[in-house]
This record gives structure tokens, sequence and C-alpha cells, in this order.
């Protein structure tokens, strides 16, 4: 079976979702309208509300949205599941539930002053209920902290050629905000100087590779606590200063990779090597239903994205019309991404075997998931067996470079912006009773803190699942949350309220099951158990103030929800 043509039907199926079904969904749910003023402009401070440039935005948003999800989901689930099960949730995934979800997170925003679905939540349907998925948001945005911290601090120490492009991305992505926000620089010209600046760094990488000093100690607690550091200046800085403008810079880097990638794969033409179907039942992953729904997560749908949506994209967004672009076609391209991770794992690695690559290591995808890189280890290889092997100029160990390079820098715009979103969220909740959270620092410094015990303690090696089944609850509920301001609004709900149950009642399943394994497995967790436990019953309270609405006909909506969209 040919790698190839598989990829190319997967791409031309998303690229009719996103044009035919996206604009369905615009015109019969929440059409733009080009006249109504933005919160991005009517409460512009120059901090968090900032007009950006369409492009920088898009690039700002897909980043941050990407992060490791459509690289390490995928590749775990392929794994333990087989890639053609895989294949079909990313699909199926993003184009009717993730795309959707976010298109109409990111409007709904637009149209309560930009706050996020926390909030929008307490205004359709009780303080209460907005307090609780607060908090529920807030320890997400924790668990994703740690977890990414842990990929980011990973791969700077097993790949230290990407140490000074990581950090001299920074100054060089200052120097662009300054361009662009206040020198008024046309951003193309912006873009080149910010494009020929990570060739340079590229090259001085691969030149100088920066393993850290023994007299720092312990290799993996620097660098993580480093990304902390670095999150929290960023989180309360501009965000025109640094955080866009190297989202921006990354998302330059992810467009090249994402391109190089399918050209790889449609001039290398790979056969698959790996089964589609693996197994029902995992002895590691658990049940394909519902662990592969929440083990792929960014390449199909994630609740991470509607905080993203209504946390910093939507306080950058100058006009509605460009909301289709940004919120449904980003998701539609993590999808091509996850597909591409797919297929280059299954073309570039094998299932069984004692073959080796270039580096004398093993190119057999069981033995590489094993390896202390894990899923990450797993798709740098992936990623330079098959570039190298389609363009042999530029070798495997360049083309190892750049796959790490792309890994590493989403994770680190990921990083910071979970960081602001963690603030926002805390301040829109709390700080009104605790008037020290209105401070940027303190409430950031709130966030980053308990992050960090995850990181350093250990917890978070395991905490993916977590991670993922805590993402889709946010989803799930999102949805439903969307889909009261639907009825209110009088426009079908159909669309994003049945997704909200499907993905409600695999959420839930998908906790419960982790409980039952952290509680009474062979290596229980009684920390990550409670998580679990706690994520479960925040999850079904929310569930019951909102279903009951989400139910609800037109008429029944009109006196309360309606008055509370100002529709």
């Amino acid at each position: 079976m040919n790698a190839a043509l598989l990829t190319l039907a997967m791409l031309a199926l998303l690229a009719l979702g996103y044009r035919f079904y996206g604009r369905f969904i615009e015109r019969r749910c929440m059409p733009p309208d080009v006249d109504r003023e933005t919160p991005a402009c009517a409460l512009r401070d120059g901090v968090d509300y900032e007009p950006a440039p369409p492009v920088m935005l898009f690039g700002h948003h897909f980043t941050n949205i990407s992060g490791a999800g459509p690289i390490v989901g995928p590749i775990i689930a392929v794994t333990y599941f087989g890639w053609a099960a895989a294949l079909g949730w990313i699909l199926v995934g993003s184009i009717f539930i993730g795309a959707v979800h976010d298109y109409l997170s990111l409007m709904m925003s637009a149209r309560h002053d930009g706050c996020s679905v926390s909030e929008i939540a307490g205004r359709l349907v009780g303080k209460r209920a907005s307090f609780v998925f607060a908090a529920f948001l807030w320890l997400t945005m924790v668990l994703i902290i740690a977890m990414f911290g842990i990929l980011a601090a990973k791969t700077l120490v097993n790949t230290p050629s990407v140490v000074i492009p990581n950090l001299g991305f920074l100054p060089v992505a200052a120097i662009m905000g300054l361009l662009v926000y206040k020198r008024n620089v046309p951003l193309w010209q912006a873009s080149v100087f910010g494009f020929v600046s990570m060739i340079a760094l590229l090259w001085l990488g691969e030149m100088y590779p920066l393993p850290l000093p023994s007299f720092l100690g312990d290799p993996f607690t620097f660098w993580f606590l480093a990304c902390m550091v670095y999150c929290l200046a960023a989180s309360v800085l501009p965000i025109w200063f640094l955080e866009t403008p190297r989202d921006y810079l990354s998302s330059m880097i992810a467009y090249a990779g994402i391109a190089l990638g399918f050209v790889a794969l449609f001039i290398v033409a790979p056969a698959v090597h790996a089964p589609a179907h693996v197994a029902l039942m995992s002895a590691k992953q658990g049940p394909v239903w519902p662990m592969l729904f929440i083990l792929i997560a960014c390449g199909a749908v994630s609740g991470f994205h509607c905080v993203v949506a209504g946390g910093t994209t939507v306080k950058q967004l100058s006009s509605e019309k460009y909301g289709r672009r940004i919120g449904f076609g980003s998701m539609i391209l993590e999808a091509a991404l996850a597909v591409q991770v797919v297929f280059l794992v299954v073309g570039a690695l094998y299932w069984v075997g004692n073959i080796t690559g270039v580096d004398g290591k093993s190119l057999v995808l069981p033995v590489l998931m094993e390896d202390k890189g894990g899923a990450a280890a797993v798709f740098i290889r992936a990623f330079g067996q098959m570039v190298s092997q389609a363009f042999p100029a530029i070798g495997f160990s360049t083309a190892v470079l750049f796959g790490a390079i792309i890994l590493n820098a989403t994770l680190l715009d990921t990083l910071d912006t979970c960081t602001r979103l963690g603030r926002f969220v805390l301040q829109e909740a709390a700080a009104d009773k605790i008037g020290a959270l209105k401070n940027r620092w303190i409430s950031g410094i709130v966030t980053i803190i308990p992050a960090c015990y995850l990181g350093l303690t250990g917890a978070g090696e395991t905490i993916w699942p977590v991670f993922g089944a805590s993402n889709q609850l946010i989803a799930a509920l999102a949805l439903l949350v969307i889909s009261i301001y639907l009825v209110g609004i009088r426009r079908p709900s159909v669309y994003s309220f049945i997704p909200g149950v499907f993905m409600l009642v695999t959420t839930l399943a998908a906790l419960l099951y982790q409980c039952y394994g952290f509680f009474l497995g062979p290596k229980p967790s009684l920390m990550l158990g409670v998580i679990c436990l706690l994520l479960v019953v925040l999850g079904v309270y929310v569930a019951i103030e909102v279903l009951p609405r989400g139910l609800a006909k037109k008429s029944d909506a009109e006196p309360d929800v309606a008055e509370a969209v100002g529709e």
C-alpha cells in the first residue's frame, strides 16, 4: 500500500471539508459581521488586546493550538491501535467536530468582549457553573504547561543543536514586533528579516551544538525550569512584543517543515510498513473506545483550542471576516500535519526486524517508542529518515535537526500562551475576590508553580492521557455552551450539540477508565487518580448545568439566553 497515494487522498478530503462544510457552518451558524467592531479594536490596551495582521495572527493561532499534540497523539495511537483508526478519527473529528468547535468558539468570544468560554458560560448559565468551569480550565492549563514543558526540556537535552536557534528566536521576535507594530514596517519585509535570521540560527545550531555543562546540574531540571521562567516572562509582556512575532516565526518553520515532509513523502512514495489495525484493546493504553479519541486530541478536536481562540486570538482579531480562515482553517491545517505524521511514521519506520538507519540506531517503531525520547524521538527519526532519503544533499543529521526544531519551536509557543491563558482564566474567575490576582506577575506565578511541581516530581511522565481526557472534556463542554448561545441567537445548534454530547460521553468514559487504573491498576498513582476523579466531578457538574439549556427549544431560551447573548 502506497503511503503517498493515501496521503493525497486524505489531504483532498480535508480540503473539501474546509471548502464546503466550513462555509456551511459559517453561513448557517454564525455569519461574520464585518461592520461589528472586534474586541481587539474596541478594547485595545497595547498589552493583551492589540489587532494583529491576519497572516501573523493565523501563525500565532496555528502554532499555539498545535504544539506537540498533532505529533505525539497520532504516533501513540498508530503504535497501539493501528493507522486506520487513527486516520479515521483525524478526518471525521477535525472536519465535523474540531474545526466547528474552533470557529464557533472564536466567533462567540468575539461577540462577548473577548471573554473565555467559562466567563461566557457564566453569562448564559450562571455564576456557579462559570466558576467551576474556570477552575476546570485553569487546572487543564497547568497540566498542559507541565506536559509540554517536559517535552520541550527533553528535546533541548537530547538535541543540543536546537539550543542556539531557540534562544536566538527571542531577540529576533522582539525586533520583529517592534518593526511591525511600532515602526509600521511592512510585514513582508519583517518576514524576510525573520526568515534570514532563522536560517542563520539553524546553521549556527548545527555547527555549534550546546550541551549543558555539568556544573549547571541535571540537564532536564535546568531546561525545564528555564522554560518555566521564559513562559512567565513572555506571558506578562505585551503580546505584540514577543509572543505573537515569535509564534509567527515558529509558524514559518512549521509551514516549511510541513511542506518539506509532504514533498518527501511524495518523492519517496514509501510502502506502509505498519499494520492498519493493531488491537481493539491495548495492554498499555486501554480500549480503542474511548482511549483513541483522547490520545489524538489536537489533530482531531481539542478543548485547548477554544481557550486559545477565546484567550489570545480573539484579542488580536481585527475583523470577523477572518474568523473562518483562522478558526476553521487552522484546525484543518493541524489535521493535515497529523496525517503527515502518521504516514512519516508508517513509511519511514518499520514494524518488526532489526533495521538501523544511517546513524546506526533502530528504525523499528515499537522499539523507538520504548526509547527515552518516546514519541518525540519517533517523529524526529522518521522525519529525518524520510527527508534525507528524498533529498540526499540535505543529509540525515540536518534533517533530524530540522525535525527537532519544528517540534520544539511549537512547544515553546504553546507553553508561553498557556501561561498567559492560565492568567486570563484566573483573573476572570477570582481577581474580584482576591485583588492580588489582578497583578499579571502574581497570577502568572500562581499558574506556574503547580506546573513546576508536576514536571519536576515525575508525575508529568504519565500525565499525557490525563491531559488528553481533560482537554477533550473542555471541548465537550465548550460545544454545549456554544449550543446554548446558538439557541439564544436563533441559529441551528445541532451541529455543535450532537458533537458535544458525543465528546462528553467519550471523555467521561475515558476519565473513569483512567481513574480505575490509577487507583487499582498495576502502577497506581494516588495523585493522578485524584486529578482524574476531580475532573470527572467538575465535568459532570458543568454538564448538568449546561445540558438542559442546550436541549431547550428556541422559544424556551428567549427570555434568558437571548437577553444574555445580546443578539
